[in-house]
């Protein structure tokens, strides 16, 4: 082998060790009988290709250590989904890179099949009940993020004081996230019939998602004095959010992150764009100033 091949082989073994660790913990704590066996069949053949690779390189190697807590972490928060989809993209450049491989080392191939077998069988088998509650995520996120960024554009433009208008935006939107949890318990109890769907755990969903936005987005004026300043992070944050989400909802649901992203954008946007304009009218006609 030359220092170059020699590199990739060790960097895939390593990857192997790693990944063999990972699916042997979230084995561990894995609810599903039925997953818990996916998971631990995919870390013996994790370990077995590491085997195969040693024997190649002739040398032992440890796994990313920072890496395995990483993607467990991942699984905790966000689901199972979430976290193999993610550790499970990096499979199609490393396909290119087993047919090469094969080519010198015969053995390699039957790692590349297993890959292969894995992403089919992990991927379309595992249901994560989170990705039940997407609907009802969406329905408090999205709520929230028109509601209150056009309330607080509108705020911002009618009234000087941040504080004044931070205090108001809360007020609003805990009483209204207490209002969507409700919705979203009476529009879940039509989806009884559906799978996994609880309408009390929507409801709480619904009721967080809306929450935490509002946290997010009234946060700014609490922390500049400038109104403009705040309504401008304010903005910045709206975006983050939804890019955050709909990254999530991309990798978890694989399905186009950029549609999904620029209409939720438009949608919020183009509601603070129509409350700019009602702010400014009563502030200039109305005379409306705190």
């Amino acid at each position: 082998m030359n220092e170059a091949t020699d590199a990739l082989f060790l960097s895939q073994q390593k990857a192997e060790i790693t990944e063999y660790q990972v699916y042997a913990r979230l084995s561990k704590f894995c609810e599903d009988e039925k997953n818990k066996s996916i998971l631990k069949g995919i870390s013996d053949d994790e370990l077995r290709h590491y085997h195969t690779w040693k024997n190649i390189t002739g040398k032992e190697l440890k796994p990313q250590r920072l890496k395995v807590f990483f993607y467990v972490l991942l699984a905790r928060l966000f689901g199972l989904s979430f976290a193999l989809k993610l550790m499970e993209s990096g499979e199609v450049h490393a396909q290119e890179f087993y047919e090469k491989a094969a080519k010198k080392h015969p053995e390699v191939s039957k790692i590349a099949q297993d890959e292969e077998a894995h992403e089919k069988e992990l991927l379309g088998i595992l249901n994560d009940k989170r990705l039940s509650y997407v609907g009802a995520i969406v329905l408090g996120l999205n709520d929230a993020l028109v509601e209150l960024t056009g309330t607080l554009v509108g705020l911002s433009f009618a009234f000087s004081d941040n504080l004044v208008i931070g205090v108001t935006g809360l007020i609003m939107g805990i009483a209204a996230a207490l209002s969507m949890a409700s919705s979203g318990y009476l529009a879940s109890q039509e989806e009884e019939a559906k799978e996994d769907v609880n309408p009390v755990t929507a409801a709480i969903y619904t009721g967080v998602a809306y929450l935490i936005t509002v946290l997010l987005l009234v946060f700014p004026y609490f922390l500049f004095s400038d109104t403009k300043i705040a309504m401008v992070v304010m903005l910045i944050m709206t975006l983050l959010i939804i890019a955050t989400y709909n990254y999530y909802i991309s990798v978890a649901k694989e399905v186009n992150f950029k549609k999904r992203f620029l209409t939720m954008a438009l949608i919020s946007l183009g509601v603070a764009a129509i409350s700019f304009g009602i702010g400014f009218l009563a502030k200039t006609w109305l005379g409306v100033s705190i």
